[in-house]
């Protein structure tokens, strides 16, 4: 077919296409006249308008109504990209940087602080002593020396405690160090309610010791560094409710100072319990609308929560993590709590309609923070995860490898997300010619529920995606999710994690023995490895093209029960598979297995399986986020090879959303990796497996260097470059540079003055290591008939200690028979041309050339 023509045309090469969208048949019509005529009327129908803000747009329906399933229309796609290209796009097609900060509302300018006129911390002092005597105030209660440059010693020499008697004191950002200068200066004000001391380096010491002193030694407190402390009260709810603060900062002889408050945010305060005489409908009678999202809540059950609240009669509006302290379904809060008419901003009639367990609609959007030194790519790189989709293509050959990723034109980008959502979107791909190369990417829209003028036309952008599938941990990726949540979901894992007990095989004699035939007829192998059938060159073994009929089946494709069946593979043979092997060899189950057996060593980075894990990720990036800790980590496919679809980002929103693309794990990148002559290198080692029970495993005496070609960097553009920070060369026609092991080991001690020896033995435990968890976790991996040969992928990092990267199945082996190579000790040389012949001659002789037993 050279061009399609007809509606019947359009629908036969369309069909699976259409289907796939989930536009309504009677749609399709309609949809073939626009393509056909090329007709993207949109406006006629729709308006963008901007939020207040201005870093937020929506869509508006202009017509006067649009019934479900009324009308089809065209978005065109503004940006298309595989991601290690998207920032050489952005910097050199002309105008796409531009338009992509317009649509993302990131092209703002960013109002850099004009510099004050400085002013010294005693005349701020003296001002503020003036403010309160204007105000009638007989004394300064109130001071923020926020932003100063105070350190230790001129926060003693400003003398505060003999100056005045504060109720609250902000020391917000400044330098102070010394933990016994601030116990030594805070105690002397016994009336203290509020101590801010927040970004000083102070805090990265001796917190917990020094905040239970600041407690004892100041009674009255009842805020610490804008958390509640167990002694709050009266002042600290007061100042959440707008009631105290700088010009008002204590009530003066009043019985009941919060009587007039109906709205409270009580939201990430760090509140154990809300049982507090304070808080009671005595001192707040008119409470309508409560926030306590983002408290642990963790001294009080979840009946003792709800008869508090049953108490509070105003009480309409109730804000909290769900799951959370008020228990895990939405419903259940509800039942308890009749009068409430919004549950977490949405109706509670809505609620009970729908039957919803956990209802979010308070989430904030994330929008990106920008930087006044960062460039306009810069900015598009990091709000381009709000606005990106993705999809893959396929022909009748092959999937594609890599998934293409868009950007929707500025109308489809102003639909923003609902839970119940008016409109529908999905990607579809228009082949004019009826081809696959002819195609041109659009989006569809379409109305899923009747419409008014003037309703805004949403999303859902978690489409199909329900809590089996995280959806709620996912939503991250858009909104300010309850960050407290997610950290105990990581507190938990680890403790989890640490409680593991470290159990360590015993090193064995071996038990294996040759399986040389008794008359002396040589053992056949059947192989589907050029390299084995070039190389495999020993009398003892015999290459046959009839899998039946060999004693060993040297494969690099899985044999199941089936292929067995098929081909005719009896249980008698041998197999250079071992069953279960995917505990090692698939990326989520190794690091399953080792944490199985060893909890989270330090030669393992932490990873965590998206499928299954989101929420204790977020949790780790969120703790780390909190303690200013490197957040930068590396996503892998589960199962592909040659760093396919593997991605570096400290972008949390785009970490969540590359789960869209496939199965992940996500580990935490090695930011200061060892580096050989400034560039970044990783070693492969092949490990030889006679047996799992006991453990019999042989390290060959050569291992391979690989190298990344371009100097090592952690620039923020450089994540998009391969050649940076990926070693693996030998596809895609990329430059390989070869490095013999021996010279490569010599070069090393040399630059970094260490002994490669010292190295090598740390890696040799690793490795058994790696191997001793499938043992333990694993034990249903033994076969009298499976010896296998794995590649065993490490990094060193800075101090030069050994991380598990992966292990590979069948592991390629083109250098190995290629190059002849000096060993590790530089005793011996390792002919390419009997690399093969080595390997079999300790799996299936019971030899131990060139291999060292671990």
């Amino acid at each position: 077919m050279s061009k399609i023509e007809s509606f019947d045309d359009f629908v036969k090469v369309h069909g699976i296409l259409l289907a796939a969208s989930g536009l309504p048949s009677k749609l399709y019509s309609r949809l073939f006249q626009k393509l056909a005529s090329d007709t993207f009327d949109g406006g006629d129908y729709f308006q963008i308008e901007s939020s207040e803000d201005g870093r937020r747009r929506r869509l508006l329906l202009t017509s006067q109504s649009m019934p479900k399933d009324s009308d089809v229309f065209l978005v065109d796609h503004a940006w298309t990209f595989r991601l290690p290209d998207a920032y050489k796009q952005l910097k050199e097609i002309p105008g796409l940087a531009e338009r992509m900060a317009s649509l993302m509302s990131v092209d703002i300018d960013v109002e850099t602080e004009e510099e004050e006129e400085e002013v010294s911390v005693d005349q701020i002092i003296d001002n503020e002593i003036r403010y309160a005597a204007d105000k009638g105030y007989d004394s300064l209660r109130w001071l923020e020396l926020e932003g100063l440059g105070i350190v230790d010693d001129s926060l003693l020499s400003l003398h505060l405690p003999s100056q005045f008697q504060a109720l609250a004191l902000s020391l917000i950002g400044n330098k102070i160090e010394s933990v016994d200068v601030v116990i030594q200066e805070v105690m002397k004000f016994k009336n203290l309610k509020a101590l801010w001391l927040n970004d000083n380096p102070v805090l990265q010491k001796s917190e917990r010791q020094m905040a239970d002193e600041i407690l004892q030694g100041c009674p009255s407190l009842e805020i610490y560094n804008s958390c509640f402390t167990p002694n709050y009260g009266l002042w600290a709810l007061g100042f959440c409710g707008n009631i105290f603060g700088k010009d008002n900062p204590a009530c003066v002889q009043q019985d009941q100072p919060l009587s007039n408050v109906t709205s409270l945010d009580l939201s990430n305060r760090s509140i154990h319990s809300l049982v507090n005489k304070a808080f009671s409908v005595h001192e707040m009678p008119l409470l309508s609308h409560l926030n306590i999202r983002g408290n642990p809540l963790d001294q009080n059950s979840v009946g003792e929560i709800l008869e508090v609240l049953k108490l509070f009669p105003s009480l309409s509006s109730l804000e909290v993590d769900i799951p959370g302290p008020l228990g895990n379904n939405a419903l259940e809060i509800l039942a308890s709590l009749s009068n409430l008419s919004l549950l977490n901003g949405v109706d509670t009639a809505k609620i009970f309609e729908n039957g919803k367990h956990v209802i979010d609609s308070m989430l904030q959007p994330r929008i990106p923070e920008l930087n006044p030194e960062g460039t306009l790519v810069d900015r598009v790189l990091d709000a381009m995860w709000l606005y990106a989709l993705n999809y893959r293509l396929a022909d009748e050959e092959k999937l594609d490898e890599t998934s293409l990723w868009y950007v929707m034109d500025e109308l489809g980008s102003a639909l923003r997300h609902s839970d119940e959502p008016n409109f529908k979107v999905a990607p579809f791909l228009f082949m004019p010619s009826g081809k696959l190369e002819s195609a041109v990417s659009y989006s569809v829209m379409w109305p899923i529920k009747n419409s008014q003028k003037g309703d805004e036309c949403t999303r859902d952008f978690l489409s199909g995606i329900g809590e089996d599938k995280h959806r709620s941990a996912r939503l991250t990726a858009w909104f300010q999710t309850p960050e407290n949540y997610f950290i105990h979901e990581f507190e938990k894992y680890q403790q989890k994690l640490q409680a593991k007990a470290f159990k360590s095989l015993p090193t064995n004699p071996s038990v294996s023995r040759s399986i040389r035939h008794s008359d002396g007829s040589p053992l056949l192998v059947y192989t589907d490895l050029p390299q084995v059938e070039e190389f495999l060159t020993r009398p003892e073994f015999v290459i046959t093209n009839e899998p039946k009929d060999a004693d060993i089946l040297w494969t690099s494709v899985q044999v199941d029960e089936e292929l067995k069946k098929e081909v005719g593979i009896t249980d008698d043979q041998y197999l250079n598979q071992f069953p279960f092997e995917a505990c090692l060899v698939m990326k989520h189950h190794l690091a399953e297995t080792i944490q199985m057996g060893y909890g989270s060593p330090k030669w393992l980075q932490p990873t965590y399986n998206l499928e299954t894990q989101l929420s204790q990720f977020i949790g780790d990036y969120y703790v780390r986020k909190r303690d200013q800790l490197n957040n930068l980590w590396i996503l892998k496919p589960w199962n592909m090879a040659r760093t396919i679809d593997t991605s570096i980002t400290d972008n949390l929103s785009a970490i969540i959303r590359m789960m869209e693309t496939g199965p992940k794990i996500c580990q935490k990148y090695i930011e200061h990796p060892a580096l050989f002559k400034g560039k970044k290198f990783d070693l492969r080692y092949v490990v030889l497996v006679r047996s799992i029970d006991p453990l019999e495993i042989y390290l060959t005496e050569i291992f391979w260097v690989r190298l990344s070609n371009n100097p090592y960097s952690l620039e923020k553009h450089s994540f998009f470059e391969y050649e940076t920070h990926f070693t693996v060369m030998n596809y895609g026609g990329r430059k390989l540079n070869h490095k013999p092991t021996a010279e490569f080991v010599r070069e090393f001690e040399q630059e970094h003055n260490v002994k490669w020896m010292d190295i090598h033995e740390k890696v040799k435990q690793v490795i058994r290591a790696v191997f001793e968890a499938a043992a333990l976790a694993h034990p249903e991996m033994q076969s009298p008939k499976s010896r296998a040969m794995y590649g065993v992928d490490v990094m060193l990092d800075s101090s030069f200690e050994p991380k598990i990267l992966e292990v590979t199945y069948c592991p390629d082996c083109m250098r190995a028979c290629k190059y002849d190579m000096e060993t590790v000790d530089g005793k011996g040389i390792v002919k390419g041309r009997d690399f093969f012949n080595y390997v079999f001659g300790c799996l299936f002789l019971d030899e131990t050339a060139h291999v060292t037993p671990l």
